[in-house]
């Protein structure tokens, strides 16, 4: 028996927890093709414009944190060969080959705090 939950099967807001919030804005804005503009919460959280419901923020208020892990969520592209040479040509370290796991492709890096991010692209069915 499955019991009702007042959580609601939806994810809000992604938080990134990075040092340098000029530092990181800039680096996410060009990795996502965004125009710049000014952090709030006194300077310590960087709004990131998405498509779709689920937000994306730049989160300095923890600056002591552990980038350990895997990625805690993955961006969509349409053209994986495209998206590995854009991330090269802006210098990033490639984490994996892109690999083929049936439903997915996809391709793993790191950001400027060595935050693991992933990129995916649907299978051709």
């Amino acid at each position: 028996m499955v019991t009702a939950s007042p959580i609601e099967n939806r994810i809000g807001q992604v938080f990134i927890p990075v040092r340098d919030i000029v530092r990181s804005a800039r680096w996410y804005s060009r990795l996502l093709g965004l125009p710049e503009s000014d952090p709030s919460h006194g300077g310590t959280i960087y709004d990131l414009p998405t498509t779709g419901e689920t937000r994306l923020a730049l989160d300095a208020n923890r600056p002591e944190f552990d980038p350990a892990g895997p990625p805690r969520f993955f961006f969509w592209t349409t053209d994986m060969a495209a998206t590995v040479a854009f991330l090269r040509d802006l210098g990033v370290t490639l984490d994996s080959d892109i690999e083929d796991i049936g439903s997915v492709r996809l391709v793993q890096f790191r950001d400027p705090d060595n935050n693991p991010l992933m990129v995916c692209q649907r299978s051709a069915s």
